[in-house]
């Protein structure tokens, strides 16, 4: 599939009889979608009926132009925090200006998708690993979770961060309005135990319609427990979001944050739905269909959107088949959002609250950091080095720690490269390693040597001395050193010096040094920085096969 607009590719192969299986799916995908749409605007400071905008018209863009049958778009937790720290640093305070701030960058967003999609960026996806990913995601949650602290308590807490809001809190433990505390408590049970009781009727909708419930029947704002309040009704005009206040610097730099949390995390949960749905999940393609969602946001006041775990979730367990459902599930909050107005209005403050903390503990994941655990010391830290970047630099700057973090990883990975001497074994076919096939032994008077990695300026110091203690520990009489480069896929500049260098050291010896099996791309560079000329046109092997013969015609053994 191109990168691209893949123009109504969620309706394709569309049945007539799919349509029994979409409206459900679709109604309940607007089922889910209410109480996130509702809440998670608060970890951002955005009014309530921003959410339901981020919810409605990214359905309509993603289905005309996303890629997949079976994904759904919606607003994110992990998203949303970070963009509450992009929306604090771009200095939009509150209000209109704050929505506008959030519409500009879910259209820069949507841009970056679409450029990156062109300019096939999708590999971006995977640079942010797994255990980078699960830790940053689990800082975001606990930041999530000490957000909602002024939402269950009644009290403004202005301080940010992991330990300031709970000092904060301490110090204003007198003014705690406990009738929110024990509302928000008992609806934060009642969450958590139909989460174990996998209830058929989602958790956050029994606790948004008993909110509602209660507190039409006891009065809540008249007892002190704040309420959303009034939710403007019918649609936002479509506009083109800007502000003269807003530094492009500082909104391009954010819209970057934001994107490469939202595309990390949305395509990691589109690839687990795609292994269990048995769809392929392209991130190119996928880039266009966010594009065309967050554009469609920004252009009716909403923000940056991403794929919806929960809401996918859904989809697929009720049995969606198209972007039909995506469209039903649209219709059916514009409809919410004309006719259920004053019921929202009075949903309590402490019910977001709730919400919020059961998504954020959802979010956390103890089993993949116990297995993580299991399986890689290594990897375990790094998750743990990208969950203290969160919590400890805020938000944005654990987005930098979780990148650079990315990056330790992989070239630690990559400065080390394993290394195998080659033997045979009698009567077979074929080189072997020695520390592997005790049958195999070393061809007589020749070293061959297996590098498992590039040669890249990071790694050529540490290959140089691997290579020259090898040579040190070769039997008497060896006359060739082989260098197996079959895994060796690049070579640049300096590794092709120290190649030189290492030519140099083993002719002092007495040694020849030899390449085989040598890929295209470090061939060209071997030989426009002339070592392949040093060496020699005999002592370049096609295959590791070739050697023997060539062995036997210079006289060896």
């Amino acid at each position: 599939m191109r990168a691209g607009l893949p123009f109504l590719k969620g309706f394709a192969g569309f049945r007539a009889a799919w349509i029994r299986s979409d409206i459900p799916a679709g109604l309940a995908i607007a089922t889910v979608a209410v109480p996130s749409a509702i809440a998670y605007p608060a970890i951002a400071g955005l009014p309530a009926e921003v959410g339901i905008y981020s919810s409605l018209f990214p359905l309509i863009g993603y289905a005309l132009f996303g890629p997949s049958r079976q994904l759904i778009v919606g607003p994110d937790a992990a998203t949303m925090t970070v963009l509450a720290a992009v929306l604090t640093t771009m200095s939009a305070t509150g209000g209109p200006e704050r929505v506008v701030g959030a519409s500009l960058l879910a259209l820069a967003v949507g841009i970056m998708c679409l450029l990156a999609g062109r300019l096939r960026f999708g590999v971006v996806a995977a640079f942010l690993s797994k255990p980078i990913l699960l830790g940053f995601i689990s800082g975001v949650s606990i930041s999530i979770l000490v957000g909602q602290i002024g939402r269950f308590t009644g009290l403004k807490i202005e301080a940010e961060g992991l330990l300031t809001p709970i000092i904060e809190l301490v110090a204003k433990a007198g003014a705690i309005h406990w009738p929110s505390v024990a509302l928000g408590g008992a609806l934060l049970a009642l969450l958590l135990l139909l989460g174990r009781w996998k209830s058929p009727i989602p958790g956050p909708l029994v606790v948004v319609t008993v909110a509602v419930l209660a507190s039409w029947a006891f009065g809540f704002e008249a007892m002190g427990i704040k309420v959303v309040g009034p939710i403007p009704e019918g649609f936002p005009v479509p506009s083109f979001p800007f502000d003269a206040n807003l530094s492009i610097r500082e909104t391009l730099l954010g819209a970057a944050a934001v994107w490469l949390v939202s595309f990390g995390s949305g395509i990691v949960a589109a690839r687990s739905f795609g292994a269990r749905g048995k769809f392929d999940v392209d991130p190119d393609a996928e880039l266009a269909g966010l594009g065309a969602a967050n554009i469609a946001s920004s252009l009716f006041s909403g923000f940056p959107v991403t794929v919806s775990d929960s809401r996918t979730a859904v989809n697929l367990s009720v049995g969606g088949r198209s972007q039909l459902a995506g469209i039903v599930a649209a219709l059916s909050l514009a409809a919410m959002l004309l006719y259920l107005n004053d019921a929202l209005r009075i949903l309590p403050v402490p019910a977001l609250g709730a919400i919020l903390v059961a998504a954020a503990l959802s979010l956390i994941d103890l089993r993949g950091f116990a297995e993580l655990w299991r399986i890689s010391r290594m990897e375990f830290a790094f998750a743990l080095i990208a969950m203290w970047g969160a919590l400890s630099l805020g938000v944005l700057n654990g987005v930098i720690v979780a990148v650079a973090a990315t990056l330790a990883y992989v070239l630690l990975k990559e400065m080390r490269p394993r290394d195998a001497l080659l033997g045979r074994i009698p009567g077979r076919r074929g080189f072997y390693k020695l520390h592997r096939a005790p049958a195999a032994r070393p061809l007589p008077g020749v070293a061959v040597c297996m590098i498992q990695g590039s040669l890249l300026f990071f790694n050529v110091d540490y290959v140089r001395e691997r290579l020259r203690t090898i040579a040190t520990e070769l039997p008497a009489g060896t006359r060739w050193f082989i260098l197996d480069a079959s895994a060796i896929a690049q070579v640049d500049s300096t590794a092709a010096t120290m190649l030189d260098e290492a030519r140099e050291d083993l002719a002092e010896r007495g040694i020849r040094l030899g390449i085989a099996e040598l890929h295209k791309e470090p061939t060209e560079i071997l030989q426009r920085s002339g070592v392949l000329g040093k060496i020699g046109g005999s002592m370049i092997f096609e295959d590791l096969e070739d050697i023997v013969p060539a062995l036997e015609r210079s006289g060896g053994p």
